[in-house]
């Protein structure tokens, strides 16, 4: 399956992350989408969408997307959430996730700044593919794709635009 990873649009998905999402069968959104449902709604019209709210969206929002999100993708098992951390800076809440499902893939948002990284000591990918949308302090737009197949993921790609 190819996947395309994004998160913190805050209500802006424009057309150049489109167009990288645009092959993509599934995308996971890594939360807040922002601009209520209409962000929300437009992407599961055009694409596969699994979504978790994060700490910007509304309760209009979150009737959609819950706080997280386990999954299982192609024999991976994959966890999702808004506000995550990386290996060694978990945010508590995500490390009692992390620690009763045991994911294979963790996702999460929040930091704007993309990260994909190997947590040897829970033996998982962690991914965060930084901020899609303009608002926020960062300075380059990121999205991500891979493709999950039997088991293996490969040919993941990083999109950047500018602010």
């Amino acid at each position: 399956m190819y996947i395309g990873i994004i998160s913190d649009t805050h209500g802006s998905l424009d057309k150049d992350v489109m167009a990288f999402l645009d092959p993509v069968d599934q995308v996971w959104h890594a939360g807040d989408f922002g601009g209520g449902t209409q962000l929300y709604s437009h992407l599961a019209t055009l694409k596969n969408l699994v979504g978790v709210y994060g700490n910007a969206d509304g309760y209009d929002l979150r009737a959609y997307c819950p706080r997280y999100q386990f999954f299982e993708c192609e024999g991976k098992k994959v966890l999702m959430t808004h506000i995550g951390g990386f290996p060694g800076r978990y945010d508590t809440q995500a490390r009692q996730l992390i620690h009763a499902y045991r994911p294979d893939i963790f996702v999460c948002g929040h930091s704007h700044i993309l990260r994909v990284m190997n947590d040897a000591y829970y033996n998982m990918l962690v991914i965060n593919p930084g901020a899609a949308g303009h608002q926020g302090f960062h300075l380059v737009r990121t999205a991500l794709r891979l493709r999950i197949e039997d088991g293996q993921l490969s040919d993941m790609e990083v999109w950047e635009g500018k602010k």
